[in-house]
């Protein structure tokens, strides 16, 4: 693997190519859907579930680990249970970066100026205290505010998923709205892909990614013809709905260019279909399904 002086998106293509992998498995635990054996009693202090939400997510980066590039902790499932939460996950982003993996922290943060500094200097990189190798931003607050997570991202080696076209069913109320002649999600795409452009590593790609939803795959296809240097973030994939053809559209001719993140149809599969050998069993095992099936749709 590369350093971790290495760019962000260099690091990622290289681990994506060494594992035949764009699955990023998403880590967004709910105490109710925990397997039996991890699984906190009714009444159960924010300790007890922050430590069952600690050790489902670490047994679930030792299922997966050799499966996945990268990892993307929910953080707001952390925050939930206050300062015992947020240990937890600490503890998480450790073990996953013990495993080889890569962490994108999914936090949507964002403000301006100073605020959104020190953001971006507590999130992202190994010398920030959260040790975040990439972090989701929103962008509605404009240029200036997206300014300090790209700049600390690049001087980091780290790398920033920026919201462009949602997966959510409400996500067109805004990011459709046209002006100029184009949806505001390809105005902002459009700005993405110019600060990409301008921090373009070996691997083609820029410190600014973009968050594009499978579960709008024309859109998908035209916005990676429309931003060729940016990598895309691509959620909606399983139990959202989307299939491994909607992905499709995301990568390049090389098969990178995207992340394709599955988090409840992989983290919690041993609801559906329970392994005789055990709920990671169960979690490996669709994995390796999901894996399989964006194969069979990458390029090269």
């Amino acid at each position: 693997m590369p350093s971790l002086e290495t760019p962000f998106f260099d690091r990622l293509a290289a681990a994506i190519l060494a594992k035949r992998s764009p699955l990023m498995v998403g880590l967004d635990p709910r105490w109710q859907q925990l397997p039996e054996g991890l699984r906190p009693a009714d009444g159960a202090s924010l300790t007890e579930v922050a430590e069952a939400f600690r050790a489902h997510s670490c047994g679930v980066i030792d299922a997966v680990a050799d499966l996945t590039p990268i990892i993307k902790p929910q953080a707001a499932f952390f925050e939930q249970l206050g300062p015992a939460g947020m240990t937890a996950l600490a503890a998480v982003i450790d073990h996953a970066h013990a495993a080889g993996l890569l962490v994108c922290i999914d936090g949507k943060r964002n403000d301006i100026g100073s605020t959104a500094e020190a953001y971006a200097d507590g999130w992202l990189g190994a010398t920030s205290p959260w040790k975040g190798d990439a972090l989701t931003v929103s962008p509605y607050l404009g240029d200036d505010s997206l300014e300090p997570f790209t700049n600390i991202a690049a001087e980091r080696g780290c790398g920033v998923f920026i919201l462009v076209k949602t997966s959510n069913p409400g996500g067109g109320l805004f990011q459709d709205q046209q002006s100029g002649g184009q949806p505001l999600y390809r105005q902002v795409g459009n700005y993405v892909d110019s600060i990409a452009k301008a921090t373009v590593g070996e691997c083609g790609y820029g410190v600014a990614g973009a968050v594009v939803g499978a579960t709008y795959p024309e859109q998908l296809a035209k916005l990676r013809a429309a931003m060729p240097h940016t990598w895309f973030l691509v959620p909606g994939f399983g139990a959202q709905g989307g299939a491994a053809t909607d992905v499709a559209g995301g990568f390049d001719a090389k098969g990178l260019g995207a992340v394709v993140n599955s988090s409840r149809g992989v983290i919690f599969a041993y609801e559906k279909r329970p392994h005789a050998d055990g709920w990671q069993a169960a979690v490996r095992v669709a994995a390796e399904e999901a894996v399989q099936q964006l194969r069979e749709v990458m390029p090269g």
